[in-house]
């Protein structure tokens, strides 16, 4: 069963429950999800679905700090609940000792040898990651691995 039809089938069953705030993600997800396909005009693919999960979460990422700096806990508490529901959806995320693994590879066979080479270490990187570990700790390792 793909993420879309989990998504339909809980939100059925959140309905059920009473569960205001996991519909209400739900319904927000599968709004964003119908947008990206008529943006695409065709079918999303499993990965292109991935992607506007991670969209999600990364903007529920921003408005927790936002909130946090705001003094309104009340929404980072909201926020965070959201967060956990959109996660739930997405694929198990890598490890740093995955990534490091990983982006060791990629340095070695893009022959990079210092920080001006972290936009061919990026690129390359990413198109075996996407959606499988979170952009901003890639580059943090990457950073620290080519100082």
């Amino acid at each position: 069963m793909g993420i879309q039809e989990r998504l339909l089938e809980d939100m059925k069953s959140a309905m059920k429950a009473g569960d205001r705030l996991r519909v209400d993600t739900i319904r927000i997800l599968r709004a964003m999800l119908k947008d990206a396909q008529i943006a695409k005009q065709g079918e999303l693919e499993e990965a292109e679905v991935v992607q506007v999960l991670q969209s999600a979460v990364k903007k529920r990422r921003e408005a927790i700090e936002l909130y946090r700096r705001g003094g309104r806990q009340d929404l980072v508490e909201k926020e965070q609940k959201e967060l956990e529901i959109i996660e739930s959806y997405l694929p198990q995320m890598m490890s740093a000792e995955e990534i490091e693994r990983h982006l060791d590879e990629v340095i070695a066979r893009v022959g990079a040898v210092g920080l001006r080479d972290l936009g061919k270490v990026m690129a390359e990187a990413m198109q075996g990651l996407r959606g499988k570990a979170d952009g901003k700790l890639v580059q943090e390792i990457a950073r620290r691995k080519l100082s």
